[in-house]
């Protein structure tokens, strides 16, 4: 059995490369609130989720942070520090226990050289992750306070079962994180979601926040966007 079994991205791996490979990557336990990575860091393997969640986040030279996502199993990061040898540029940090497969740089490298399909995969993640940080880039230029959060929630919620029409994002955010997710203090948040459940956007239930009408918050949004063009 493969240390790379059960990892989608390595689906495909030759068996008896992964045998090789595997022997040069290290599983490792994280507790809740344990530092992974840390900005500036010069170590360079490659970081997969077998268990568990963590938290990206870049960091301003005055302080201030905006978090870039929550990844679990499944998912990795450390891929650009891999790829180019660069200095790590964002935080990482555990949310939950987690354990996580590190990947050395070379063999990662040598993997997806030797591996088409691989390449590809890697090839159309890389290129996702760049779509969705254009568009959040493109948010925080032409969007307002109340916009942002429109698009941040749609972007975390799911569709709420055996309701149809209606979203939820579980478990229920808390508002310094979306606060850290759109750019802005927490008050104003705390605001902006006060006046979607007056208006009967947004409902409050045990173990998520419930968006009664995510068809009008979408389209709330594409009009703002399309105004500021």
């Amino acid at each position: 059995m493969s240390v790379f079994d059960g990892i989608p991205f390595f689906a495909g791996l030759d068996p008896s490369r992964g045998e090789t490979f595997g022997r040069q990557c290290i599983r490792k336990r994280f507790s809740e609130s344990e530092l992974v990575l840390d900005f500036d860091d010069p170590s360079t393997d490659v970081y997969f989720i077998v268990s568990g969640d963590v938290r990206v986040l870049i960091r301003t030279a005055a302080g201030k942070e905006m978090i870039l996502g929550d990844f679990g199993p499944g998912n990795f990061f450390g891929e650009m520090a891999a790829i180019d040898g660069a200095k790590r540029s964002a935080n990482v940090t555990a949310l939950t226990n987690a354990e996580l497969l590190l990947v050395p740089p070379t063999a990662f490298r040598e993997i997806v050289l030797h591996s088409p399909e691989i390449a590809e995969r890697l090839m159309r993640l890389l290129t996702s992750r760049v779509r969705e940080l254009n568009v959040r880039l493109f948010e925080r230029s032409v969007l307002d306070l109340r916009h942002r959060l429109y698009a941040e929630l749609l972007r975390m919620a799911s569709p709420r079962k055996g309701h149809d029409g209606q979203s939820i994002v579980s478990p229920p955010p808390f508002q310094h994180d979306l606060a850290a997710r759109i750019g802005c203090r927490r008050e104003q948040v705390s605001r902006e979601l006060g006046a979607m459940t007056e208006e009967g956007l947004a409902e409050k239930v045990r173990g998520g926040l419930v968006l009664l009408r995510p068809n009008v918050l979408e389209k709330r949004v594409r009009d703002a966007m399309n105004a500021a063009e």
